[in-house]
C-alpha cells in the first residue's frame, strides 16, 4: 500500500477539542460567518437579522445585529477578538455564564446604539467584544484570576481604538460608520456585569 493510499483525512484534535470545550463561542462564530455573507452580499434577506420587531414579537432581533457584518475586514477583525476574549470567559467561566454575558451586552449595546442613532441599520460583534474586555478587566480587577488575566497594553489598545473610532476619523478618512453607542454601552455593560461576577467571585475566595 502506497503512503498515498495510507494517508486518511481527519478532523485536527485541538480544533475538534476546542469546538467542544467552546460550544458557545463556536456557535456564535459560525452564526458572524453567516451574517458576514448575508450582510456582505443578501443584505436584502438579511432582515432577519436586522434590529427591531418587538411589535410583532421578534424579540430575538434585539440581539441578532451582532451577527450582521459588512465586509471581510469587519468579520475577520470581529472573530479574532471573539475568539480571544470569549474562550476566556467559556473556558473558566463556564458556558451558561458566558451566554448571559453576551446576551446581556448585546442587548443592551444594539438598544444603545438604536437609541443613539435613530436608525436600524447597523451590525456588528464589536459592542459584545467591548462588554467582554470590560468584563475581563474589571473582573480582574476585584478577584486576580491569572485565566482572566490581559495584558495592559492590549487594553490600552482597544481603548484607544474606541476614542479614534468616537473621533470620526475613521468615517472621514475610510468613508465607514462604527457604531460608537454600541461599543459604549457595551463596554460600559460588560464592566458592570464584571463588577457584580468579580464582586460575588471575591466573596467567594476569601469565605475559603
Amino acid at each position: 500500500m502506497s503512503d498515498e493510499q495510507q494517508e486518511t483525512p481527519r478532523f485536527n484534535p485541538r480544533l475538534w477539542s476546542n469546538l467542544i470545550e467552546q460550544p458557545i463561542i463556536s456557535a456564535l462564530l459560525g452564526m458572524m460567518f453567516l451574517g458576514y455573507i448575508m450582510g456582505t452580499y443578501l443584505l436584502s434577506s438579511a432582515q432577519i437579522f436586522v434590529f427591531g420587531g418587538i411589535d410583532d414579537g421578534e424579540y430575538w432581533r434585539l440581539v441578532t445585529p451582532i451577527f450582521l457584518h459588512f465586509g471581510i475586514i469587519h468579520f475577520v477583525f470581529n472573530a479574532l477578538w471573539l475568539a480571544l476574549l470569549g474562550s476566556k470567559i467559556e473556558r473558566y467561566a463556564g458556558h451558561t455564564q458566558c451566554l448571559i454575558l453576551i446576551l446581556f451586552i448585546a442587548t443592551f449595546s444594539n438598544v444603545g446604539q438604536y437609541l443613539w442613532s435613530g436608525s436600524a441599520r447597523f451590525g456588528g460583534m464589536s459592542g459584545v467584544i467591548y462588554g467582554l474586555l470590560g468584563y475581563l478587566w474589571v473582573h480582574q480587577w476585584l478577584a486576580p484570576n491569572h485565566h482572566f488575566f490581559l495584558p495592559k497594553e492590549l487594553i490600552g489598545f482597544m481603548l484607544m481604538w474606541l476614542l479614534i473610532c468616537m473621533s470620526g476619523a475613521l468615517d472621514y478618512v475610510l468613508g465607514i460608520g462604527v457604531a460608537n453607542a454600541a461599543h459604549s454601552v457595551g463596554l460600559v455593560t460588560g464592566m458592570f456585569l464584571g463588577l457584580i461576577f468579580g464582586f460575588l467571585a471575591s466573596r467567594l475566595k476569601n469565605s475559603n
